[in-house]
């Protein structure tokens, strides 16, 4: 985007919150580049891990502490990316003009207003004595400096915390470290430490843990006043029940209290109570296009001082600006709010409702919630108290090894509702999932508790890829897995930097180096597939050749990778190849250099059904079509009495086309707008979608929308087999995404991308590929996954089949295509950039290009027409008969020696030859004698005639099939003889060329009509030869001889041909009649007579669940 329409956003903060949001933004926004940023900094110091500020205290470089480096922001500046400014405090906020004031002057304009202003530490100024020297907050990097300059002043002293929370114990553990004072105590106002995270016994069993690592803790103190001296130093403080306590240094770690002064100043909406600008679900505040994130954002009057939920913001808001063009926006829901964390070296960890037993369940799962639970009566309330809440604690105590675990579950055992961890938090990363998913348990809850541990067994083994490690930054064991499988990644450090997993509070350290320690690379071997006996490579080996040598014809390929130089190829390799070319090169299939290699409906752009005729499907991106559209197909199919029916990949199919009446069909449909559907190609088919957020209310993204898009960009792009798609707005998946070549279902943050699925005669179910992508990922991400699958499949090969038969399998594709391990994704998306760019409709060329459109004739040498089978009416529309029952197995190679006389007759002008001997498969014709349908092709210099009808099904259709020739063998040494090679199929041994029949590939000699992959079946042959007068001459015995045994009338299959029909018996046994009506004397609101009373089986009579009766 140009860079003066371009938004700027303006962040207000360079926090952990703040540099979140600017990383997401710049992430998503890689490909538009609809935003500039900048930031601007409070403090001198680029944004830093506040929640590693203990650490400080052994290096003392805040450099150490950065999140970025300060080369990384040198790395965004360019075109204006990414602007900073530190050490510059916002004074104001100007709304109607759109701009902030700073305290050195400088105004700065925005479009987008983005506040992170954090919090500030709580100072209790109520208390006197608490401006005295000696005073400190545990908040920022000049907090921490002031801290160790004091100390280092005062050694030999008593310091002091006051607060028992995770701040307060992060404080008392960083002055113990400055080893600067004689005894360090914490003070905390209630009667265990963690009152928020804990429970009595958790609590006071951490109490017990960091007593005895030198931490002396007073409980229910609250501190009065603090003593000063006359220089107005601190000596002691007098706590609120009279006891005195003498100390020099005082941290106050007693909560922190949000930053909104700024925002109140400008007139945005904040909290009366406890403070926080208001934010709605979207982040949005009281004024048009400013936001609030992060400790200052007060949602549903709650702030959050966890890194976690502000993280969440940012991932909402980043989303929001850059993708809500594409999908439903994201909203801010409750937060989780657990918590891992070794504090003064004691593990602790609480996770989920963990004060559901405490305070009643926050929320149920839907099958817990729909329990009824008996009612109590008043009076048993006041006597004895409200009932229990719903839920049942299992609670495990070890004294010696200091262990101490609470889970809540539903009164049944079979969900997780939440539960705290202390001395053992190994299991803390399998229990969230749980609790987050609300999956129903498969084991005894005794289970997550007793169950055994190996010695050494961190637990990441058995972790989904999804699993979630690091809950500061929303890291899962997948993104650590591939960025070590990158190879960028080889150290823990890299891995810090890479994803910001122990970036945050550090505690997932551990399980991040076992992961990634114990990742290795997958290697799978090589796959070696030949097309034919033309070819010794593999489809993908082929296609590389071709793409690297930039092969553009047969004979070139030939000359470079075949076995015989001078081959034409066969009926196995011709396809392939040609789908090589227009995947790479894209040219019209029925332009002259090509249209000899394409297979059976490629040949005319439509298939071809059992009666010879041609289906005619437009495209309907998605499913979706305009009501003109729709009068235009059935003006059409009415016209040309065309079979119709809706299929499942949502458009509309019409049968019946004969191929003369083709062009007229697809001008009138071009006319109205549409365009080829390419359901005869081995090409995208569909993208079937739902209505989404379109109409649907359960909708989270726009289906449809999206399968729009994505239909619309890969239409006509050929590859290895069909590709089917399907893009579903919610988990319903109503669209059935899953069964799909690829296909996407919505979730509140973008997409789950699925891929290598398929009905047919081998269904499977599709893998997850890559989870919550924004939708602006999307389509890089399926460029290089097709892109990968046509470079890379064997002929003919669906997805499934390649995944299956891929080294390493979905997650060497992952590796490919997501982590760029072979360095080709720029490739990959270009490649297909350029197959997008070259698009055109098959169709609409076809009709404007003279050459093209005077192959659309059912005869060479007539403009006369005739049926190839009989039709008949089937629910109101016409259809061909069933084939018949068995294969016309008369020897009509024979022929040649049964006529009773034959002579040269003329059938063809010799220039509708033209260029035959220089294109793959020559130029073939179907010849109108009589009743009689000939088949004539020059090849390679030469002429062949045949029968058109192929005996297998009686069609007619042998003129459109390909022509196969054998591989020249080699010349033999004179000694030893040389043995016979191997015969090889399709190719057969033969000198004669050979046509294989476009409907079930039984491959006829040329020469002498034989069969060669059929014996019962055989065709007539003719003498061919080209005379002076320029016409084409076949030696012929009269015609009434001729239409006697090879006539159409006598062959074209009939309804008599065909047998009974497949429902006859059902029809009887059901009285179907055709469709159906309301019987005469029906009434809608009437009662449904019962003619038979149900029967109940007896008492142990069934399979059912023991005694009781099955219905």
């Amino acid at each position: 985007m140009a860079v003066d329409k371009r938004t700027k956003v303006v962040v207000v903060g360079l926090g952990m919150v703040g540099i979140a949001f600017i990383e997401k933004l710049l992430k998503l926004d890689a490909r538009a580049r609809e935003y500039d940023i900048v930031v601007i900094g409070e403090e001198p110091h680029l944004a830093y891990n506040r929640v590693g500020l203990t650490s400080f205290f052994n290096h003392r470089k805040v450099e150490n502490l950065y999140l970025n480096p300060k080369e990384w922001y040198a790395l965004q500046a360019p075109d204006n990316k990414l602007n900073y400014h530190l050490n510059t405090l916002v004074t104001s906020i100007d709304s109607t003009s759109k701009t902030v004031a700073c305290a050195n002057g400088d105004i700065v304009s925005y479009d987008i207003l983005v506040l992170a202003t954090g919090s500030d530490a709580v100072l209790p100024r109520h208390t006197p004595g608490h401006d005295a020297n000696g005073v400190f907050v545990y908040r920022t990097i000049e907090d921490l400096e002031k801290l160790i300059a004091f100390g280092e002043s005062h050694k030999g002293t008593v310091g002091a915390v006051v607060g028992g929370g995770l701040l307060g114990l992060e404080a008392a553990n960083a002055m113990m470290d400055l080893k600067c004072f004689k005894n360090v105590k914490l003070i905390e106002r209630n009667r265990w430490v963690l009152s928020r995270q804990l429970d009595a016994d958790a609590g006071n069993l951490v109490v017990e843990k960091v007593t005895n690592l030198g931490l002396e803790i007073l409980l229910s103190k609250r501190v009065g006043k603090i003593q000063t001296d006359e220089g107005n130093n601190v000596t002691g403080v007098i706590f609120e029940d009279g006891e005195q306590m003498d100390c020099s240094t005082i941290c106050f770690a007693i909560g922190v209290r949000p930053r909104d002064s700024l925002a109140r100043s400008a007139g945005i909406k904040c909290a009366d109570r406890g403070g926080g600008i208001l934010v709605n679900n979207d982040l949005c505040t009281s004024v048009p296009d400013i936001y609030a994130i992060g400790e200052c954002a007060s949602w549903q009057n709650q702030t959050f001082g966890l890194i976690a939920p502000g993280v969440e913001m940012a991932d909402v808001l980043s989303f929001n600006l850059t993708q809500a063009k594409l999908h439903q926006p994201r909203i801010f829901k409750r937060p989780d709010l657990s918590t891992k964390l070794k504090l003064l070296g004691v593990d602790v960890a609480s996770f989920g409702d963990f004060f559901a037993d405490r305070d009643g369940p926050s929320s149920l799962p839907a099958k817990a919630a729909r329990k009824k639970t008996e009612d109590q009566s008043i009076v048993k309330t006041v006597v004895s108290g409200p009932p229990p809440h719903p839920v049942k604690a299992l609670i495990y105590k070890d004294p010696f090894a200091q262990v101490y675990k609470k889970y809540l579950f539903t009164t049944d055992g079979k969900y997780l509702l939440g539960g705290m961890m202390i001395g053992d938090t190994s299991d803390y990363i399998k229990l969230v999932p749980m609790v987050k998913n609300q999956k129903e348990l498969d084991i005894p809850p005794a289970q997550l508790i007793l169950g055994a541990k190996k010695e050494g067994d961190d637990g990441a083994d058995d972790l989904d890829d999804d699993t979630q490690i690091c809950s500061c930054h929303n890291v899962t064991k997948g993104d650590v897995v591939n960025a070590v499988k990158d190879g960028t990644c080889k150290t823990v450090g890299d891995i810090k930097a890479c994803t910001k997993a122990g970036t945050g509070c550090g505690g997932c350290i551990p399980l991040v180096t076992s992961i990634f320690t114990k990742t290795m690379t997958e290697m799978g071997a090589e796959v070696t597939n030949y097309l034919c006996a033309h070819f010794n490579y593999s489809r993908a080996d082929l296609y590389n050749i071709i793409m690297i040598k930039r092969l553009k014809t047969l004979p070139e390929v030939m000359r470079e990778a075949g076995n015989d130089k001078n081959s034409d190829g066969c009926e196995a390799c011709k396809p392939a190849v040609a789908s090589i070319f227009a995947s790479l090169w894209n040219k019209h299939v029925m332009d002259k250099t090509t249209h000899g290699l394409q297979d059976t409906n490629d040949r005319f752009l439509g298939n071809i059904q059992r009666n010879g005729t041609f289906s005619v499907i437009p495209r309907v991106s998605a499913g979706e079509i305009t009501p003109d559209k729709l009068i235009v197909i059935g003006e059409v199919a009415k016209k040309y009495n065309l079979y119709t029916k809706i299929t499942g990949g949502q458009r509309i199919d019409m049968f019946g086309a004969k191929k003369q009446d083709l062009l007229d069909i697809w001008t009138r449909l071009i006319e109205a707008g549409m365009e080829s559907g390419h359901a005869y190609a081995k090409s995208l088919r569909t993208v079937k979608s739902c209505v989404g957020t379109t109409w649907c209310r359960f909708g989270v993204g726009d289906s449809v929308g999206m399968a729009v898009r994505i239909e619309e960009r890969y239409k006509s792009i050929r590859s290895p087999h069909k590709i089917k798609g399907g893009v579903s707005g919610c988990v319903r998946e109503c669209a059935e995404a899953q069964n799909k070549d690829f296909g996407l279902i919505a979730t509140e943050k973008g997409f789950n991308i699925f891929v290598a699925g398929n009905g047919g005669a081998k269904p499977k179910h599709s893998e997850l590929l890559a989870k919550d992508v924004p939708p602006s990922e999307v389509i890089p991400i399926l460029d290089r996954y097709l892109m990968f699958y046509i470079r890379t499949a064997d002929k003919l090969q669906r997805t499934a089949r390649w995944i299956e038969n891929l080294p390493g399998g979905l997650k060497y594709l992952k590796e490919v295509i997501l982590e760029d391990k072979l360095g080709i994704c720029a490739s990959l998306e270009a490649q297909m950039q350029e197959l997008v760019d070259s698009f055109f409709d098959e169709w609409a060329e076809a009709i404007k290009n003279p050459i093209i459109a005077a192959k659309f004739k059912q005869f060479a040498n007539t403009d006369a027409t005739v049926e190839n089978m009989e039709t008949e009416k089937d629910r109101d529309q016409t259809r061909p008969v069933y084939w018949p029952k068995g294969v016309a197995e008369e020897d009509f190679k024979g022929l040649k020696d049964r006529w009773s006389s034959t002579s040269w007759q003329p059938v063809i002008e010799a220039s509708y030859f033209a260029g035959a001997d220089a294109t793959p498969n020559g130029i073939s014709a179907n010849i109108k004698r009589g009743d009689t349908q000939l088949a004539l092709w020059r090849v390679r210099g030469k002429y062949y005639a045949t029968q058109q009808m192929c005996p297998h099904k009686r069609s007619f259709a042998l003129s459109d099939g390909l022509i196969g020739q054998d591989v020249s063998p080699p010349s033999p040494p004179p000694s030893p003889p040389a043995q016979s090679a191997p015969k090889k199929e399709p190719c057969g041994d033969s000198k004669a060329p050979w046509v294989s029949c476009p409907y079930h590939k039984r491959n006829f000699d040329l020469g002498d009509g034989t069969c060669r992959n059929d014996a019962q079946l055989s065709i007539a042959t003719f003498a061919v030869e080209e005379r002076v007068d320029g016409m084409v001459y076949l030696k012929l015995p009269p015609v009434e001889e001729l239409d006697a045994a090879l006539g159409t009338s006598k062959w074209m299959v009939k309804k008599e041909d065909a047998g009974r029909g497949q429902f006859e018996e059902l029809d009887k046994k059901i009285g179907f009649k055709g469709r159906r009506a309301k019987k005469p004397g029906v009434r809608a609101t009437a009662d449904v007579p019962m003619r038979r009373a149900v029967e109940v089986l007896p008492v142990g009579g069934g399979g059912g669940c023991g005694a009781a009766p099955e219905w």
